[in-house]
């Protein structure tokens, strides 16, 4: 067992491989392959990208006060903590008010914290919330080598704390900006759905794999399915 300490809890993660998921062969040409094209990806990403995130940054700054960027903590491959970057979409005390939100949420508090109509959500963040655009800075991870293109939604520490070994198993994926939970419906969809997602992209893994969910995810942002 792999033990990691974080600011909020100590995530334990478990190195033996259930019964419940098969495992593929990942053999190393074939990650090294999916990390350097992952790297080479956001690169050219953020180039292309480069105006238009100058722009949401100012439309952001000029419409809500606080930090353009936020950085969160967030449990990456094999329980590894890394900073999480995204545009802020939502008020600078966001999470203090979180708490008089909880009998608002639409999943299980303990494992993932998601409100319709969230009333910390700026005008601006609700736009990029529901275009997807406040992930791009995401691909500062991806070219850091702390997440891919795809995988699974990188959860918070306290999501965690509260995981059983099933749920667990999601680590064993680097995580990712798309992954089958975005392209089949996002928030819409059950925790416990979420992770069978999870580890059906676990167990199926492939280069192209990968690709077919980045073909598929324009799509899936233009329908806004669960983007709230």
């Amino acid at each position: 067992m792999r033990s990691v300490v974080t600011r909020d809890a100590e995530i334990e993660f478990v190195a033996t491989e259930p019964e419940v998921v098969e495992y593929p062969q990942l053999n190393s040409f074939a990650y090294a392959l999916k990390g350097v094209f992952d790297r080479v990806a956001a690169a050219l990403l953020l180039a292309v990208l480069a105006i238009p995130m100058l722009v949401i940054a100012a439309l952001i700054k000029l419409t809500s006060p606080g930090a353009v960027l936020i950085g969160q903590e967030r449990v990456g491959r094999y329980g590894h903590p890394f900073t999480f970057y995204k545009f802020r979409s939502m008020l600078a005390d966001a999470e203090l008010l979180r708490d008089q939100l909880e009998d608002h949420n639409h999943h299980d508090a303990k494992h993932i914290f998601k409100i319709k109509r969230d009333p910390r959500i700026t005008r601006i963040g609700g736009m990029l919330r529901r275009t997807s655009l406040d992930e791009l800075p995401n691909l500062f991870n991806v070219l850091k080598g702390e997440m891919s293109l795809v995988g699974p939604r990188p959860p918070l520490p306290r999501e965690v704390a509260h995981y059983d070994d099933y749920h667990m198993q999601r680590l064993v994926a680097m995580p990712g900006l798309t992954g089958l939970w975005q392209i089949r419906g996002r928030c819409e969809i059950p925790f416990e759905k979420m992770v069978d997602m999870d580890l059906e992209y676990v167990s199926r893994w492939s280069l192209w794999l990968d690709l077919t969910i980045i073909l598929k995810t324009p799509l899936a942002v233009i329908r806004g399915r669960g983007a709230w």
